[in-house]
């Protein structure tokens, strides 16, 4: 048997592989076999830039807001961005409309 390396999640000794993938039993978390790291889990804007908590984005197209009447504009600055997991990966605050989550695929970095 293949000495595979520990869950980098959770440290968890129990990995196994699936394909291409490490899967851990104990926290469910699937990484590259390849080793890439965190360079393909980076979060990038729309031109490929990566992000990081704090940058400022501009919004590349009108968005509009789940359970509301109003419309997050083309060119609205947001400041400080808090990147977290998940479907939308960045929480902020926008001026007019408040706390919101925006997917980084609608984004570009200032």
């Amino acid at each position: 048997m293949a000495d595979l390396p520990a869950c980098p999640s959770c440290s968890g000794a129990y990995t196994y592989e699936d394909g291409t993938m490490l899967i851990c039993p104990e926290c469910a978390h699937e990484w590259s076999a390849s080793g890439a790291g965190e360079e393909d889990t980076a979060i990038r804007d729309a031109n490929g830039t990566p992000l990081r908590d704090g940058d400022n984005v501009t919004v590349i197209k009108d968005l509009k807001v789940k359970g509301s009447s109003s419309v997050v504009k083309v060119g609205t600055k947001v400041k400080s961005i808090r990147l977290v997991g998940g479907d939308h990966d960045i929480d902020c605050k926008i001026d007019g409309i408040g706390a919101m989550k925006l997917k980084s695929q609608f984004v570009k970095k200032v």
